[in-house]
């Protein structure tokens, strides 16, 4: 499981990275894909950092729309760039990634935000991504 732990904090960088540079997260992703093929100090992107910033960028309108919906009391830009980009990648794959259990993408999210945010982040993540997980079904029958 360290390889998926590895490769979650590697999507979330990217998201984060191309949420400060104000850039596509598939053009962050290819430049980290070009950086690990010509400079071997950099690290190899895997196939399921691939996977998760892909399908993130796939479900972009639709997770950034959840988020301003149940984010009580905050809107997406005022929140720390940190959490929303956080959310974004946990709500990826808590409501899109099957094979993944709904209390290990949890407990990612949390340990990210423990990480790199501040220390009443991890209660938030964990809150909005808990709501995300009872809707589920609901979440992905309302986009089909």
């Amino acid at each position: 499981m360290a390889a998926r732990n590895t490769a979650r904090k590697r999507a979330f960088q990217i998201l984060f990275e191309a949420d400060q540079r104000g850039v596509d997260v598939q053009t962050v992703l290819a430049d980290w894909i070009r950086h690990s093929r010509s400079d071997t100090r950099q690290p190899p992107v895997s196939e399921y950092t691939m996977e998760l910033v892909e399908g993130y960028a796939r479900k972009t309108g639709r997770i950034d729309e959840l988020i301003s919906q149940y984010a009580v009391g905050w809107t997406l830009d005022r929140m720390p760039v940190v959490d929303r980009n956080i959310l974004r990648l946990g709500a990826y794959e808590l409501v899109w990634v099957d094979d993944t259990p709904d209390a290990v993408v949890l407990d990612e999210a949390v340990q990210l935000a423990k990480e790199f945010s501040t220390d009443d982040s991890p209660a938030f993540v964990n809150g909005l991504l808990g709501r995300f997980k009872d809707l589920k079904p609901t979440l992905r029958r309302d986009e089909a």
